[in-house]
């Protein structure tokens, strides 16, 4: 294993919050890396985790006491809780369990964890852990997104089998893979700064075209491929703005978001922002045609009708326009699109990235269980063109982040071999 020590973790405090999951057992290997990256680690346990693990046992591995409660008379006399909170520059919980989230998300301060990181002012780190049905629940859901919109980061959840027999997201990452986020090596530290002085603008999400007031066209899409593609970008140090439909999704940090509803909407604020972009990625599914005329007052149902005659109309091609603008001095962004198919997946794509003239695209099969619209996991075959000629990978079933990760890097390998179709 490669080893993990840089300048920038030497001496870093990290406080390691760990609660009532059965990945508890993880957190032991994730304290010892911390330890030999050269952190100082201190463990805070709910009451919960210690059923899973034995506070002696972090102890031994941080050289440091390892506290559980909040009404400790020996601690507290020194408002101990307050001392951590100000010691700590960074707060990791691993395992976060749902009901950890949820107490959170409403700024509970029930035990010595919550009331830490509600006195804390440092960085703070979330890696879930629980069964994936309780991780799809809505509940969870909206907890997560108001963390994240709290200021908390979420690392995870990794998807794969269950201490419970299911399958599907909810598993902690690896302690290795939360290090290396954490602590980025010097590799990925310069990975960073890959898209530095970039522009990248980025759709994402559906459109809606309304039919009345109340009534509208739109998809299934949920968003969280072009978020994960907004978060990647920025991470590698690019100005990232997200063109976004109607989404429940938190803002990634340091991403500029325009909110749009409408095909016509979008298109405007894409072609607005072209004078001054490197990289357009097109992962909006934006409705293809729109009502030619919608109705001032909702529509109503009639006894005597038989049905409901509806005349629609194209919305503007935003993705083709994009790649057909050029400008004679500055040329036209590395142009992206996406293509969600049920059938044909190649076929389509093939027909759709010569059509519309694309630099790359990236074309998945939403008809597959468990990925696609809505879901945290997502695969896709890449196909692209240049001055190379054509070429293509196909990325296997991974989560939608990670994804977004190798979209991001793609793109960005093939920036300087563009050039005008």
């Amino acid at each position: 294993m490669a080893t993990l020590t840089s300048n920038r973790s030497a001496g870093r405090r990290i406080l390691l919050g760990i609660s009532a999951g059965i990945a508890a057992y993880k957190s032991a290997q994730l304290a010892r890396l911390l330890k030999q990256a050269g952190c100082e680690v201190r463990v805070v346990m709910t009451e919960g985790a210690q059923a899973f693990i034995t506070p002696l046992t972090l102890q031994a591995l941080t050289g440091e006491p390892v506290r559980t409660s909040l009404l400790d008379p020996e601690a507290e006399a020194g408002m101990g809780h307050i001392e951590l909170a100000r010691w700590a520059d960074t707060i990791v919980i691993a395992p976060a369990t749902a009901d950890l989230m949820a107490r959170m998300a409403q700024g509970m301060a029930d035990d010595l964890l919550t009331t830490l990181c509600l006195a804390s002012e440092a960085e703070k780190v979330l890696a879930p852990a629980m069964n994936q049905a309780m991780w799809r629940h809505p509940a969870t859901q909206r907890n997560a997104t108001r963390l994240a919109q709290d200021g908390w980061r979420l690392l995870g959840p990794d998807s794969g089998d269950q201490a419970c027999g299911d399958v599907g997201p909810g598993r902690m990452l690896e302690p290795e893979a939360i290090v290396a986020e954490l602590l980025p090596s010097p590799a990925a530290l310069a990975q960073e700064a890959t898209a530095q002085g970039l522009h990248v603008v980025i759709t994402a999400g559906p459109t809606r075209e309304p039919l009345d007031p109340v009534r509208y066209l739109s998809n299934h899409s949920s968003g969280k491929m072009g978020f994960a593609l907004a978060d990647a970008a920025v991470q590698r140090g690019a100005r990232v703005t997200l063109i976004c439909g109607p989404v429940a999704l938190a803002t990634p940090a340091g991403v500029e978001r325009l909110d749009v509803e409408t095909a016509r909407q979008m298109h405007e604020a894409s072609l607005r922002l072209l004078d001054d972009c490197d990289l357009f990625i097109g992962c909006a599914a934006v409705a293809d045609y729109r009502a030619e005329a919608p109705a001032e007052h909702k529509l109503k149902k009639r006894d005597d009708d038989e049905g409901l005659t509806l005349r629609l109309v194209k919305n503007p091609d935003i993705i083709a326009e994009v790649a057909s603008r050029r400008d004679a001095a500055t040329g036209r962004p590395f142009v992206v699109g996406f293509a969600a198919e049920t059938r044909d997946l190649e076929a389509y794509a093939r027909d759709k990235l010569a059509r519309k003239r694309l630099d790359m695209i990236v074309a998945n099969d939403v008809s597959s269980a468990g990925l696609g619209f809505g879901s945290d996991d997502n695969a896709a075959l890449l196909l692209w063109r240049d001055g190379d000629g054509e070429g293509g990978e196909s990325l296997p079933p991974q989560p939608k982040r990670r994804l977004a990760d190798a979209v991001i890097e793609r793109a960005l390998s093939r920036l300087p071999s563009r050039h005008t179709h």
